[in-house]
């Protein structure tokens, strides 16, 4: 992705919702998620960045993950796949949605969940699709790109993350979402309001939800949570959201001594599958993305070009993404969050 909105449109788009002491407009959750201590706490398990690594050069070895190519049909049988193999109950959310150049994508939501019918959840998701067209490079513009960050790697750190709920279980349920169509938007600067065309499968998703009045506690959004030196903002519509989870996540981030990457500095609002699970489905969802700065379009230089491949990949990084969300869904399920 991603397109950028003014914080005035954001006021007046997201839902009417209760706000905390600063003003700012938050998703709650319903009662019936409130936390009940568990009886006996479980060790954080180790994040295996090697695994996540692998999950996403497995991914990138596909091809670009562009709906209705062959690529994009083989990958996503794999990730099912590998989700099983972890233990996981999927669901496959097929949907249809036009694409703003005209013919019809056929998408595929991958819903992976642990302990289905526990009513206390957590939901993490990102987006596996890569995008049609490398239009921010100078070379090959209409051709797709790998996106190795740009969708890769947030869903290297699920499948590590589902791998790790297989070999240290807790009771509480987790969801991994894998959302489809996210990355294949209108990305033309002429002022018109394009938001509509990208995210197709979180929009889909938001309205159509996989179970009937499913509300977790929280979500969490990943995007390009990859590549080298990043720079994780608390970005705008989290902020106005969900401030609470975005403070849990930071939190919890300083305290495993990541507080130079996941920084105490607000950023601007994203268009990101976030947006739409929270003002279509007013599931309270912050997102994970890394803004490093230095760029026109302030995203990391990768973005949107063929420069988006593995040599954009950097274990450190999955490893600290990767950590900080276990420890998020343990510490959760500790009562110690």
């Amino acid at each position: 992705m991603l397109l950028v909105f003014a914080a005035s449109y954001l006021l007046i788009s997201l839902p009417q919702c209760k706000s905390d002491n600063n003003n700012k407009p938050e998703v709650q959750p319903s009662a019936s998620q409130a936390a009940h201590p568990p009886v006996q706490q479980v060790p954080i398990p180790v994040f295996n960045t090697d695994s996540a690594f692998v999950a996403v050069k497995k991914q990138v070895a596909f091809g670009p993950r562009v709906p209705n190519t062959e690529a994009h049909r083989k990958c996503a049988a794999w990730i099912v796949g590998e989700f099983k193999r972890h233990g996981m109950t999927v669901i496959e959310q097929k949907f249809q949605a036009p694409h703003y150049k005209g013919g019809t994508f056929d998408g595929n939501n991958i819903i992976a969940q642990s302990n289905p019918e526990n009513p206390r959840r957590v939901l993490i998701a990102a987006h596996w699709d890569s995008r049609f067209q490398a239009d921010q490079d100078t070379k090959d513009k209409n051709k797709p790109i790998l996106g190795a960050d740009d969708g890769g790697s947030g869903v290297g750190i699920l499948l590590e993350i589902a791998r790790l709920l297989k070999e240290q279980p807790v009771d509480i349920g987790v969801d991994l979402i894998c959302f489809d169509a996210e990355d294949q938007g209108n990305d033309a600067d002429d002022g018109q309001d394009h938001s509509q065309t990208w995210c197709l499968g979180a929009q889909y998703w938001s309205k159509n939800l996989h179970r009937p009045g499913y509300m977790p506690q929280f979500g969490i959004l990943l995007d390009m949570v990859g590549g080298a030196n990043p720079k994780f903002q608390k970005e705008g519509i989290s902020m106005q959201a969900a401030p609470g989870i975005v403070q849990k996540v930071w939190s919890t981030a300083a305290s495993l001594g990541y507080s130079n990457v996941f920084v105490e500095e607000n950023g601007s609002p994203v268009t990101d599958d976030h947006y739409f699970v929270i003002s279509n489905a007013r599931i309270p969802m912050i997102d994970i993305i890394s803004r490093p700065g230095g760029t026109r379009s302030g995203f990391v230089a990768h973005w949107h070009t063929h420069d988006d491949n593995m040599d954009a990949i950097d274990k450190n990084t999955l490893r600290i993404v990767g950590e900080v969300c276990t420890a998020v869904i343990y510490r959760t399920y500790n009562g110690v969050l």
